[in-house]
């Protein structure tokens, strides 16, 4: 499999204002627009260290996928599914490249799960997957960041998976990419935990924008996040946790404590 040259979509805060741009080389040429209505490149280069990486969309919703890579399932000790299984994080759980996941105090076990997400380009509704290469944007790195014992303990994943800073996004859109067939593997504080390829996915990407658009529609900037593969594991405040994809880039976050703030008066 040939992954083919990809146009890679930032978004950016140059010195306060915040705006599209297109990656060249180590810095990121502005633009006019937005990727969903049209991006007009302008003459002006940038370099990336002269700005900070922001979430790449702003979505109405994030939609996840539990259990579709087999090893995965099989690692939880529960059955691979025979259709996706579905849930939903918060936008406010959104961060991006190099900001921090907060662990909250309610959990003692929070853990990493990396994957390949996809961004919906327009609105869809009840689309079959042929049609589905039409209706995404590109693709990008997340983290389905996880309070175990929470998730564990209530049988619910809303709250598990819904703390802010719970969904790392970046840190850009890859375009024109083949998802079939992708290296994706997770680094903790340097040493690789996670390592499969996309074409081990039980549900494609395809297949599962198909499926969600039978169900709920789906708008501009929305995030499928495809699942995880094998070897999920626990972080602490301290560490650094890196998704790589192929095609796409790294998506680096350093852990912290969450700090509840004082209820006292200054």
């Amino acid at each position: 499999m040939v992954v083919r040259w990809a146009v890679k979509i930032a978004r950016v805060n140059f010195r306060g204002t915040i705006t599209y741009g297109l990656l060249e080389g180590q810095g990121v040429r502005l633009a006019k627009g937005d990727p969903f209505r049209g991006l007009e490149p302008l003459e002006r280069w940038i370099p990336l260290k002269e700005v900070k990486l922001l979430p790449p969309v702003q979505p109405s919703k994030i939609i996840g996928i539990g259990l579709n890579y087999r090893d995965h399932a099989e690692e939880v000790g529960l059955p691979p599914p025979d259709e996706p299984l579905v849930f939903l994080k918060p936008p406010s759980a959104v961060i991006g490249p190099d900001d921090p996941i907060l662990l909250p105090p309610s959990s003692q076990r929070v853990d990493y799960e990396g994957e390949l997400a996809l961004i919906v380009s327009r609105r869809a509704k009840d689309i079959t997957p042929d049609e589905a290469p039409d209706y995404i944007l590109g693709y990008t790195c997340f983290n389905d960041v996880t309070a175990r014992d929470i998730q564990e303990r209530e049988g619910q994943w809303t709250r598990a998976k819904g703390f802010d800073t719970f969904a790392p996004l970046g840190p850009w859109i890859a375009t024109d990419l083949d998802p079939t067939d992708l290296r994706i593997e997770t680094f903790l504080n340097g040493e690789l935990r996670q390592s499969s390829r996309t074409s081990r996915l039980i549900f494609d990407p395809f297949g599962l924008l198909a499926f969600i658009s039978r169900v709920m529609t789906l708008l501009p900037g929305d995030v499928i996040a495809t699942g995880t593969p094998s070897g999920i594991g626990s972080i602490k405040p301290g560490d650094v946790v890196e998704v790589r994809i192929e095609g796409i880039g790294v998506l680096r976050n350093p852990v912290r404590s969450y700090l509840v703030p004082s209820s006292g008066t200054a």
